[in-house]
């Protein structure tokens, strides 16, 4: 027994000298997706899941997707915002058949036209 506690007490106080033990990796999924710009396929081909004992670590799994989910939602969402945009850009003014401009204005206007010829409206 004596012998026992002597070397248990030479362990710890010999031992005080080594370094510090080193930290030991995260049980949490270090979120491999760019974060300075969206998703595309090649991500998402290239994650790798840690697996656990039983498997892929569900809250893991559901957390990828929920981002995965998000950022295909705001993609799909600005994707129709420009969409609408566009369509209502091409309603304007400029877009269409018939002259760019409406009538009066450019090289086909005449004198007494708003494009110039005030010099010939002075009779």
């Amino acid at each position: 027994m004596v012998v026992v506690v002597a070397a248990v007490t030479l362990a710890v106080v010999g031992g005080g000298d080594s370094e510090v033990l080193p930290d030991v990796a995260p049980e949490q999924l270090v979120d491999p997706l760019p974060v300075s710009r969206p998703v595309d396929r090649a991500d998402v081909e290239a994650l790798r899941l840690p697996v656990a004992a039983r498997g892929y670590r569900m809250a893991d799994v559901d957390d990828v997707l929920v981002r995965l989910g998000a950022e295909l939602a705001e993609r799909d969402a600005r994707i129709a915002e420009l969409e609408e945009a566009l369509t209502g850009a091409g309603d304007g003014p400029g877009f269409g058949p018939g002259p760019a401009a409406g009538p009066g204005f450019g090289p086909a206007a005449g004198p007494g036209s708003a494009s110039g010829g005030a010099e010939d409206d002075r009779s």
